[in-house]
């Protein structure tokens, strides 16, 4: 692990020893460009790294995986659970963090102006008309039973025994 340790380099002198090396090898191969990539902090350089160096890591950590597992480091252990099962590729979360909190409190938002718009419009609309009241209705039931309305199975029936009319439970 200490050889991986000394054998980092910046980021600014990675860039500018591969285009050393691309100029002098016109058609490098992966096998030419492998070098040794530090594994330590491996999930914040992953996104950084290019198709190439992601490839030299995974190859680089599958060599690795055949030692044994008693004697790789921390750094190695982690490097390699991060590629086999990190968060990158086919497995980025879909959604970033915070976004159930942000939709939740959207939704209890709209819940919020839908009542008091409901509030508002209910307390600007005009009294219940007079036909609703218990009173009218059973006035109704009377004066449909004085007009015989519906002799065979309705309100003027002998032994109905339904409301008739009479919806309103004032």
């Amino acid at each position: 692990m200490h050889v991986l340790r000394l054998a980092r380099i910046h980021p600014s002198l990675r860039a500018i020893f591969r285009r050393a090396s691309t100029a002098s090898h016109p058609h490098p191969s992966i096998d030419s460009q492998q070098a040794v990539i530090p594994l330590s902090n491996i999930e914040a350089q992953w996104a950084k790294f290019t198709k190439d160096e992601q490839i030299t890591v995974h190859r680089q950590l599958e060599q690795l995986q055949k030692r044994n597992w008693k004697e790789l480091s921390i750094d190695e252990k982690k490097a390699v659970y991060y590629v086999a099962f990190g968060p990158h590729g086919p497995r980025t979360p879909t959604n970033p963090p915070g976004t159930v909190m942000k939709v939740l409190l959207s939704t209890l938002g709209l819940l919020g102006v839908s009542g008091l718009l409901f509030s508002f419009i209910r307390s600007q609309a005009p009294p219940p008309p007079k036909t609703i009241t218990r009173e009218w209705q059973e006035a109704s039931n009377e004066r449909a039973i004085a007009q015989k309305a519906n002799p065979i199975t309705g309100i003027s029936s002998e032994g109905y025994k339904g409301k008739g009319f009479v919806t309103a439970s004032k």
